[in-house]
Formats: structure tokens, sequence, C-alpha cells
């Protein structure tokens, strides 16, 4: 058997590669398609997203005016009331007794003042001739103590009377009643501490939204250097917790005017109709200001990305090129980055097949349509941007 020679058989299968025909490449490599959009600066809505918290428009505790025992509950828990509607009655007894009384002291003091003043006119009429001017005077101060303690009986009735009217305990706003924090048999005391119950105001309701100051301070640079015209009145719609859009658009109340310590924001309130109580006190919600307009480039989310550091750049093609630029956004506008700088109007923006794309590599620019999620449509008959041809 004769040995096998490793160099003689690499050179052999050497010489069978080397006779192979060779196939010429394409000097021209296909140039990939990628669907552009024209893109122009436009009046964009700044519109701001911010965390909020539902407050009561008014919330009362309902308390005594008066003291003495329960004896009735006058409401059903969770029902509305109307401002003036009774809630509890505390036993009136004492307080018609006392009424009663007031009432006595104003019929006895308004006879005394009665014969106060028949007895100063008639001494008056006799002056000079039978009675002294110190006696007209007597009876001039006897006059005016009459009419003072009338006074005083009339102001003793009007407080014998308010009394007696609180012991039937009202509400003072309309509103939805809580549950009663006392039962019929309970002694309550004027003005206690602790609440009978509270009325709570559902409609409208009213929403307190925290802006950072730093991004306030922001806004106002923005308008003082005319980049952003704002709205001669400041809405605002408001997000649920389960991701519902809620239907009504609210109005401002009061812009905030201190910054928080502990949370660096500021406090603006919104007020919203809440007609069905959908909204409640203390809900946490998401709240979107309409500032106003501002002149900027909208670009899809789709067509940008963000790396690490937080740059956002996106594709956009020059003299048949691709080219990476980096963008300055102002916040998002439906499924849109509001893009304030890197784009010139007129720009190419690349929205499809962006896998393909390499820094200065040539492409073939396919116009396209984007739809309302900011998916690209191609245009029917729509003329493709050649190419520059190669050096």
């Amino acid at each position: 058997m004769s040995r096998f020679r490793p160099l003689a058989c690499v050179a052999l299968i050497a010489t069978w590669f080397l006779s192979l025909p060779v196939q010429a490449q394409d000097p021209q490599m296909p140039t990939p398609s990628v669907g552009v959009v024209t893109v122009k600066p436009q009046p964009v809505p700044r519109i701001m997203t911010l965390p909020g918290r539902a407050v009561a428009q008014a919330d009362a505790a309902i308390r005594p005016r008066v003291g003495g025992l329960v004896t009735e509950i006058l409401y059903q828990p969770g029902t509305a009331l109307e401002a003036g509607a009774p809630m509890f009655r505390i036993d009136p007894t004492t307080y018609r007794a006392n009424l009663t009384s007031a009432e006595a002291q104003v019929t006895s003091a308004r006879a005394a003042l009665t014969q106060a003043e028949t007895s100063f006119s008639r001494t008056e009429r006799l002056l000079g001739s039978g009675t002294t001017q110190a006696q007209v005077d007597e009876s001039r101060a006897t006059l005016e103590q009459a009419q003072a303690a009338l006074q005083s009986a009339e102001a003793a009735l009007t407080l014998a009377q308010a009394e007696l009217d609180w012991t039937t305990v009202t509400s003072p706003i309309e509103g939805i009643a809580s549950v009663a924090a006392v039962s019929v048999g309970d002694l309550v005391t004027a003005n206690q501490a602790d609440a009978l119950a509270t009325v709570t105001r559902l409609d409208p309701i009213e929403v307190d939204m925290y802006e950072p100051s730093a991004r306030m301070l922001s806004v106002r640079r923005d308008i003082r250097e005319g980049r952003l015209k704002l709205n001669e009145t400041l809405q605002a719609t408001l997000t649920l917790e389960n991701g519902e859009t809620y239907a009504a658009t609210g109005e401002l109340v009061a812009p905030g005017v201190t910054v928080s310590t502990s949370t660096g924001a500021v406090d603006t309130r919104f007020r919203f109709d809440n007609p069905r109580s959908l909204i409640l006190p203390g809900m946490f919600l998401r709240g979107q200001i309409n500032l106003g307009t501002t002149e900027a480039f909208l670009v899809t989310q789709n067509a940008a990305t963000r790396d690490k550091t937080g740059q956002l750049s996106a594709w956009v093609v020059r003299d048949g090129k691709a080219a990476r630029v980096n963008l300055t956004d102002d916040g998002t506008y439906q499924n849109h980055w509001i893009v304030t700088k890197g784009l010139q109007p007129g720009d190419l923006l690349a929205v499809d097949n962006l896998s393909k794309l390499t820094e200065g590599a040539a492409v073939q620019a396919v116009p396209v349509t984007l739809d309302e999620n900011g998916v690209p449509q191609e245009q029917p008959d729509a003329p493709a941007q050649p190419a520059p041809a190669s050096e």
C-alpha cells in the first residue's frame, strides 16, 4: 500500500479550485428602499401631562351647636342632601322652655317701655307748671332704660329661638351624607370636636395637579422667548386609574403660587363636572393640560429611538444617502414626538425599513403616508427618488 502524501493532496485540491470558472460580481448591488415622509414645521398643541389627586369642592363636618340627647337620625347614609336638609334631632325640651321664658321677658319689657313712654310724655307736658327739669330728665332716663331692657329681652328671645332651631341639625351644603357617627340616645355637646357625620359635595369635583417647578420655569421661558403661544384659557382633561379618558373638560380654578418643600412641585387646581360621581375625593388621576401651540416637527414615535443616555435620534435621507440626526424633543402629541431641533423643513424622514439603514449608505427613498397610529402606508404610484450615481 502506497503511503498517503498530505502535501500532494493539498496541491491537487488547490489546482481543482483554480480550474473552476470565475463568476463576475455585479458592480451595482441593489439599493435598499426606505419609506420616507416629508417633514415641515407646524403649530403643535403643547400638552403637559401631570399627576393629580381629586379633592372635594366642599366637605362639611356636621357638629351640634347645642347640647343634649340625640332623639332622631333624619337621613339615609349615602343619599344626596340639599342644603338645609335635616339630619339629626336633639331633645328640644330645655330650649323650648328657654324660648317661652324669653318671650315672657319681652312682653314684660314691652309693658315697662309703654309705661315709661307715657310717664315721660306727661312729665314733659307739665314742665314749668308742676314739674321741674330734673323730673323730666329722670323720666327720660327711665324711658331709655326701658328701651334698653326691651332690646336685651328681644336679643335673648332671638338666641332662644335660634337654640331651639339648632336642635334640628341640618346640612350646610348639598352633597352626599356619610354614615352617622352617633346613635339615638347619645349625648352630644355644643361645638364638640367629633363630627356627627360629614356631607361631601361631589359635583363639581376639583383636581390638584402637581407640576415640577423646573418644568414650570421652562414653560415660562418658552413663553417669554416666543416659542410657545399660550391659550387665552387653560383647560385640562383627565385619564382615570383604569386608563379611561374622562369625558368632561376642566377649567382652571387657581394657579399654584408656592413650591412644595418635599416634592418640589407647584399645585394647580382644576374643576370638572362630575354628575355621575365617577371621580371620588382622594382618587389619583393623570391630567393633560393644553397650554397653547408651538412651532415644531411631528415625528412618529416608530421612526425615532432613544439611546442609553436618553438622546433621541432618527434617520433622514439627504442627497440620496441615509444620515442619522440627533433630535431635541418637547414631549409627545398623538403618537408623535414634538421635535424642536435636529430637522430642517423639507427633510425626508425615514419611517419604514429602518433596519436596512447605515450611515452614509445610498438608499432609494419611497414616499409613504402614515395612518392615525403612525404605521406607514405606501402611496399608490408614488415615484421613488433615485439614489445618487456611484462614483
